[in-house]
């Protein structure tokens, strides 16, 4: 508390959102409190600032009843409450308090004696001060298993080992916007014994270090939205054995290396990482991909805003070489990778740097600068066979032909539901990535006749005789694996 004139007291605040202060804590020229922003300081009076409540009584207010209340003739009156219906306060499993004043526990022994059974708890954006005071309020819930904490501001503690009997349930923690640092979750970190989830994006995290002896039960780990001034930060957390998801979206991220293995072999860390985020990131260099296609277990990766760009400049051809490069990705961007389109975009990305493959020497003496660019090729090779050179002229004039599919005479067959009649086949060149949808629209221009009456299929100069079904208005041509030369016949009733 601070007094600017001697009749007038007055209290110092430093505001979590600093455009919403005026100074940096001083009055005429005389330092009443320090803040961390120059425009973070406010004066208020007492009487306008509120100093919270205690975690029950914020509790009663929340839900609106009173413990003497909740009791009747027929027994324990249900409470209704954010979509939860629970008999009593003894029976939540969920206490949600998020932007209640609770600035403390209360009575000693109450919350244990009043609500025994929570199992997930959020304090985010209260008045606690404090870890001494969250841990007085976590050891009376023996069966806590998450807890939130997010927008807080809070004191570490001096000797963190002691609290650690306080959190010994706790499975899931989120700390996001709280300003902490990496050194000082780390510090925290024995709190957390049994920790399996921890979220902290949105903080004031610009490195990292090695959490050796910590977080070692760690599966789930978001960082996203911390501005990391490292390229390195992959091999920091190399610690976590069994992490198995890591958000690292929005932090600056340009570089990955996994420099204890070869190009096309598996490294050693991150044994058991499947899911790993990388979006709205600086990566622009294809050899980050290949180095992510060291992960032994990866199987699913979300790379949406990066500037990895094909040579055609098509967002979907920088995806399908994305699914080339990786070959256990199971799920890119949230969509599940099919086999036939694993097998498009793996036989095309063949075709792209087919040219350079023989160039480099081929399947006889392949050029270490292409093995190196292009780890995967040699075991594509191996599984579909080598590209044919004469297929691969017809592709070196620019990779966007490369994506053209030639609809030859008789490519198109209309038949009608009252007798059969040929037309004059239409030869159209069109790109893979087109939609069946615009097929349909660009067929109905066309043919006058509507879209929705209008029925795709094709058959392949492969398997003479074999029809398959185009049967979705959302899927690509190369989804299906029409090549250039096939032919794709069109029904309507």
């Amino acid at each position: 508390m601070s007094s600017v004139s001697q009749f007038r007291p007055w209290l110092g605040v430093e505001w979590d959102d600093p455009d919403r202060g005026k100074h940096d804590g001083s009055h005429e020229g005389v330092q009443y409190f320090t803040c961390r922003h120059a425009t973070g300081g406010s004066f208020v009076r007492p009487a306008k600032a509120s100093f919270g409540e205690d975690f029950l009584s914020a509790l009663r207010k929340q839900y609106h009843v009173d413990t003497d209340e909740v009791q009747s003739e027929d027994g324990p009156i249900p409470l209704e409450w954010r979509g939860l219906r629970e008999r009593s306060f003894e029976s939540l499993q969920s206490v949600l308090l998020d932007g209640r004043e609770v600035n403390g526990p209360g009575a000693e022994g109450e919350i244990r004696r009043t609500t025994p059974n929570v199992q997930l708890l959020d304090l985010s954006k209260t008045l606690l001060s404090c870890w001494d005071d969250v841990g007085t309020i976590t050891q009376q819930l023996d069966r806590l298993r998450e807890l939130r904490l997010s927008s807080n501001r809070l004191r570490l503690p001096s000797d963190p080992s002691r609290l650690c009997g306080t959190f010994s349930s706790l499975k899931t923690l989120s700390l996001i916007s709280c300003e902490l640092t990496w050194p000082q979750i780390l510090q925290c970190a024995p709190m957390w014994p049994q920790l399996e989830d921890l979220c902290v994006k949105g903080n004031s995290i610009t490195e990292l270090q090695r959490p050796d002896g910590v977080l070692q039960n760690l599966r789930t780990l978001d960082l996203s939205g911390n501005v990391l001034l490292q390229d390195t930060v992959l091999l920091s957390l190399s610690a976590l054995l069994r992490l198995e998801h890591l958000d690292l979206s929005d932090t600056g991220l340009s570089v990955i290396r996994f420099d204890d293995a070869a190009h096309g072999s598996p490294t050693a860390m991150f044994p058991a990482l499947k899911d790993l985020m990388l979006d709205y990131n600086n990566i622009t260099e294809w050899f980050v991909v290949d180095e992510l296609d060291k992960l032994p277990s990866l199987v699913k990766l979300s790379c949406r805003g990066n500037r990895l760009t094909s040579s055609d400049g098509n967002r979907k051809t920088a995806d399908q070489i994305l699914i080339a490069k990786l070959g256990r990705l199971v799920i890119l961007n949230g969509c599940t990778i099919h086999p036939k389109e694993r097998r498009g975009a793996e036989l095309d990305y063949m075709k792209i740097f087919g040219g350079e493959w023989l160039k480099s020497g081929g399947r006889s003496q392949t050029s270490t600068e292409f093995a190196h660019q292009h780890p995967r090729f040699q075991s594509l090779v191996d599984k579909y066979g080598a590209p044919e050179e004469g297929e691969l002229k017809k592709q070196r004039s620019s990779a966007l032909k490369s994506q053209l599919i030639n609809l030859l005479p008789d490519s198109f067959l209309y038949s009608f539901i009252f007798f059969e009649k040929r037309r004059t086949p239409i030869e159209k060149k069109l790109p893979a990535t087109m939609l069946v949808e615009k097929v349909k629209g660009l067929l109905h221009r066309l043919l006058k006749v509507p879209a929705a009456d209008l029925r795709l299929s094709y058959t392949c100069t492969k398997k003479p005789g074999t029809e398959y079904e185009i049967d979705s208005n959302l899927k690509t041509l190369h989804f299906y694996s029409v090549q250039d030369g096939d032919q794709v016949l069109v029904r309507w009733s």
